[in-house]
């Protein structure tokens, strides 16, 4: 099984279970918390992939970290499970998707913006106002300067990406000409 199958069977039951419980975004920001502590900690992270080091004591360093991070006892759990299940090295996966089915289920998407230009506040205000039309859903607007763009935007919202670009514009305009 691939390790993203592995992780969205993880996140969607960590879902499920936030879901029946009310607490998703808390879960969310456990999650998150955890992470990034592994992340900001190298030497940690790799203790717990480390088969040298045994399980007892893996468990111990999690709860150590669990309750200085002052984690639920269902993420504590479901941080203990992965460890003995020896998925660790999946958690930056499980994160990022689970972070993307609650976004699913609260209705939410987290376009990106790229402009050649700062955009002011009344455009970034219009880009999301014309956004969570489009989509029906509520935006959370991620905006990006990109000077290579010469002008225009691109969006991104999930896989999908809509390039309006004076680059890419000029780009195709360019291999039009060649093309003869």
């Amino acid at each position: 099984m691939s390790a993203s199958a592995i992780a969205r069977r993880y996140a969607k039951a960590l879902v499920q279970l936030g879901a029946e419980a009310g607490t998703v975004e808390a879960f969310n920001a456990e999650l998150v918390s955890f992470n990034d502590t592994l992340t900001a900690n190298p030497p940690l992270s790799a203790l717990f992939r480390n088969p040298a080091y045994g399980a007892d004591a893996k468990h111990t360093i999690l709860g150590e970290i669990a309750s200085r991070l002052s984690l639920s006892p269902i993420i504590c759990n479901f941080l203990h499970l992965l460890l003995d299940r020896s998925r660790m090295a999946c958690l930056q996966q499980i994160v990022a998707t689970f972070a993307q089915l609650a976004d699913e289920l609260s209705g939410v998407v987290r376009p990106v913006v790229t402009s050649g230009m700062s955009l002011s506040d009344g455009q970034v205000e219009e880009i999301k106002a014309s956004l969570e039309k489009s989509t029906g859903k509520k935006v959370l607007l991620t905006v990006q300067v990109d000077p290579a763009l010469i002008g225009g935007v691109v969006t991104k919202i999930g896989d999908r990406v809509y390039d309006g670009s004076v680059k890419t514009q000029l780009d195709r305009i360019q291999d039009i000409l060649q093309k003869g």
